[in-house]
């Protein structure tokens, strides 16, 4: 049934070393993808993304809790999963002197049902590229050519792993769309992201992950809800007055205000500047976003580690 889960993780840590030397790179992770559903894993270089990928997808083994895709365990029952996954891993491997479509053929042999390879080229706009040899094709390219790798065995869970890392606007736009097609198809998928807007378009559901552990999740609008807007002014001659549920830095030569009721305070802001005969110059004033939470989350979160002096 639709919206029934897919992808359920409980608990779910995974260690590096052991004694002294151990390291986690992700504890008791909690995560939980319905059928159809486009999930977004969000985090910062090391934020443990990637090792929380390769055990869901059963590349390697959780250290403690529990894991299960389909109804299986990834690692256990690899053999009856694997034909109904899809992997995009942030780097290929294909050989470097086949061409694209021989990469593809090549790929498509180890599937139970792959698409026609011309086909799955045609979708990601690789057709006038194939019988390039994988080594002399762009960074852009190449990454396309793992995502028809990862799409052409036709999988019901899909994991992206930056999928448009070095793509131009063009193609960028043209693999959201193949993303959204697979999503309203029914694809359950899995993506990692650093491109923030990519996330916002893309995403029902998402996870902000930090040293480790999800610190933010739900919709995009779940996430943003309780953030404050910003509005950021050049510093005027007179002094700014006191704006009621705003917060005030300097910053340069700016003033930073923060408000989580941007209308009215702004309205106030506006009023006395007008009421004060003061020009507000390099005026800007921005509702939350995706971006924003995610760089206080960063903030917010070194700034705490280094009060407690540990290392960062």
């Amino acid at each position: 049934m639709k919206g029934d889960p897919v992808i359920e993780v409980e608990a779910m840590s995974r260690r590096y070393g052991s004694g002294k030397d151990a390291f986690y790179a992700v504890r008791d992770l909690e995560l939980t993808v319905a059928e159809g559903q486009l999930f977004g894993l969000l985090g910062t270089n090391g934020a443990g993304k990637t090792s929380s990928l390769e055990v869901i997808q059963g590349l390697s083994r959780a250290t403690d809790g529990s894991v299960r895709v389909l109804g299986m365990d990834p690692v256990r029952e690899r053999r009856e999963l694997r034909p109904s996954l899809g992997i995009m891993l942030q780097k290929g491997g294909l050989p470097q002197d086949f061409t694209a479509r021989e990469s593809l053929s090549m790929w498509a042999g180890t599937c139970s049902n792959p698409l026609p390879v011309d086909e799955v080229l045609e979708r990601v706009d690789m057709r006038d590229r194939s019988d390039t040899r994988v080594k002399f094709l762009s960074g852009g390219e190449a990454r396309r050519l793992d995502l028809a790798c990862a799409i052409i065995g036709q999988p019901l869970v899909l994991f992206l792993d930056e999928p448009t890392t070095g793509l131009d606007p063009e193609s960028r736009r043209n693999t959201w769309q193949l993303i959204a097609e697979l999503k309203a198809s029914g694809v359950t998928i899995m993506l990692t992201t650093h491109y923030l807007d990519e996330a916002e378009s893309l995403c029902d559901q998402l996870a902000i992950m930090h040293r480790g552990t999800v610190v933010r999740s739900g919709t995009v609008a779940e996430v943003v809800a309780d953030h404050p807007a910003q509005i950021k002014v050049r510093r005027p001659d007179l002094l700014l007055p006191n704006l009621p549920g705003a917060e005030m830095r300097v910053d340069g030569d700016s003033v930073v205000i923060t408000t989580a009721t941007v209308q009215e305070t702004l309205t106030d802001l506006l009023i006395w500047a007008q009421h004060n005969n003061v020009a507000l110059s390099g005026l800007d004033a921005r509702a939350a976003s995706l971006e924003t939470v995610f760089l206080s989350i960063a903030d917010q979160f070194d700034h705490h580690v280094k009060l407690e002096g540990a290392p960062v």
